[in-house]
């Protein structure tokens, strides 16, 4: 097998016949961090630095650990510089799947298809600088050139969305969903707080005063994302809580902070437990996908997050959370009427995650392995597992969970072919037959997704 070939992650011919009837198929993606007024504008990319590197934490994070300069990464280096730099530590970095990202992309969309290194990078550098002046080269280009057919942004509850309008009315049909995600109003130990209550306030035109005028704000929020064709929320959980709190302990609280005052963890987890119930019955009552994103400690490395603030590469996963015994406490408080997608940071809690799942019946779903996991080896871990405990048939679908368009299509692929190895692995095995190891690919990959968020 050669790099990247025609069985790239495919260790039989079973799996070969598996991606062939999943690898065409449109891409629906509920979970990215698209930026919608950069698609909208569907003005030409500048350079490659751009597309492949710009947004993209993961690619920041292996430059670091090679030694590169921060100032060639998200510093005042020129992009060409910066570009030079990835080029010069690309083949140290082989096995880390950013690695077989970029270079799939090359292959994919420019048809590039030498390793990128110091020999080649101004050479390719200009290649796929010519091709970004192109027309095709666009973002809605890209995204018809990739198939993507659905993609659902992440958005805060105080944006107004016109961009996605923008982008729908360009393509001619709804490519682009919002997603609510009211991690701000739910961050009331945030130092921002303050002011992010009183915008969202000023958005809706409520003096947001107590608990219940934030209840009532983010419901016209809510309501506003719906008649622009939101189809879920999205939830940073650092971990799950039951929803026993009252509105009396959670307004105590809220007023605490909007006095100024330090929250302890007890405060925050009182506020964040009720408000979480009240934003779920609005999704519930939208008929809503509810995504809850777990165990995740952010901003770990102190240097980092005070020159560059949040969503730079400085995050980590949490294995000491208590999973089970509040995430199913939440979920008897909807239990078959909530659509509810469970995604966790930590691979070791899959398992907890699957029995969950299977426990709470077709509603609640396990989503793609999240972030760091959403490589091979993470992918298939969980892939495994999820066909021996909970129903494949079930899954929620893969997730770009990108920044940056040009990923899109090569996270599926590497998705895709993973896929299709677990599936053929048990072919092979005497698992299940052909037919249906084909079928359920196609399930898995675009059929269950799109009816599961009703897009």
């Amino acid at each position: 097998m050669s790099f990247l070939d025609d069985k790239y992650l495919l260790e039989s011919d079973s799996a070969v016949a598996i991606y062939n009837a999943v690898k065409d198929l449109p891409i629906i993606d509920p979970h990215n961090h698209a930026d919608v007024a950069e698609i909208a504008a569907n003005g030409n990319y500048s350079n490659a630095w751009q597309v492949f590197a710009a947004t993209d934490h993961y690619v920041w994070e292996v430059m670091r650990k090679r030694g590169v300069d921060e100032n060639s990464i998200t510093g005042t280096a020129t992009p060409k510089e910066k570009w030079m730099e990835l080029a010069r530590v690309m083949p140290e970095i082989a096995g880390n799947p950013v690695f077989e990202w970029i270079h799939l992309d090359l292959r994919r969309r420019f048809g590039i298809t030498d390793v990128l290194c110091s020999e080649n990078a101004e050479r390719i550098w200009d290649e796929v600088n010519a091709r970004l002046a192109t027309d095709d080269f666009k973002p809605l280009a890209l995204l018809k050139a990739m198939n993507v057919e659905v993609m659902c942004s992440t958005d805060d509850p105080v944006d107004t969305l016109e961009y996605h309008t923008a982008v729908n009315e360009k393509a001619g049909r709804v490519i682009i969903r919002p997603t609510w995600r009211p991690d701000k109003a739910m961050r009331i130990h945030y130092p921002g707080f303050r002011d992010y209550i009183a915008k969202l306030g000023k958005r809706f035109g409520i003096e947001i005063d107590s608990v219940e005028k934030l209840v009532e704000a983010l419901q016209k929020s809510h309501d506003y994302f719906a008649e622009k064709g939101c189809r879920a929320s999205d939830h940073d959980t650092p971990h799950p809580l039951p929803g026993n709190a009252t509105l009396a302990e959670a307004d105590v609280v809220f007023q605490r902070a909007l006095a100024g005052e330090t929250m302890s963890q007890a405060d925050i987890d009182t506020y964040q437990d009720y408000l979480t119930i009240k934003v779920a019955e609005m999704d519930m009552r939208a008929g809503w996908v509810y995504q809850m994103h777990m165990c995740v400690i952010r901003d770990v490395r102190d240097t980092l997050f005070k020159s560059l603030g949040m969503d730079v590469g400085g995050d980590i996963s949490e294995f000491y959370v208590n999973i089970a015994k509040p995430l199913c406490g939440f979920l008897n408080h909807f239990d078959d009427r909530l659509k509810l997608v469970l995604y966790s940071l930590e691979p070791c809690h899959q398992a907890a995650l699957a029995a969950v799942a299977r426990a709470f019946g077709k509603n609640v779903r396990l989503g793609s392995a999240w972030w760091l996991n959403d490589q091979p080896y993470g992918m298939s871990t969980q892939l495994e597992y999820i066909g021996n405990v909970d129903v494949y048939s079930c899954f929620a679908g893969m997730v770009s969970d990108s920044r940056k368009i040009l990923s899109y299509a090569s996270r599926f692929e590497m998705f895709r072919r993973t896929l299709s190895n677990v599936l053929g692995g048990l072919v092979l095995k005497g698992r299940m037959p052909q037919e249906i190891a084909e079928k359920i690919a196609v399930m898995m990959c675009y059929t269950e997704p799109k009816k599961f968020f009703n897009v």
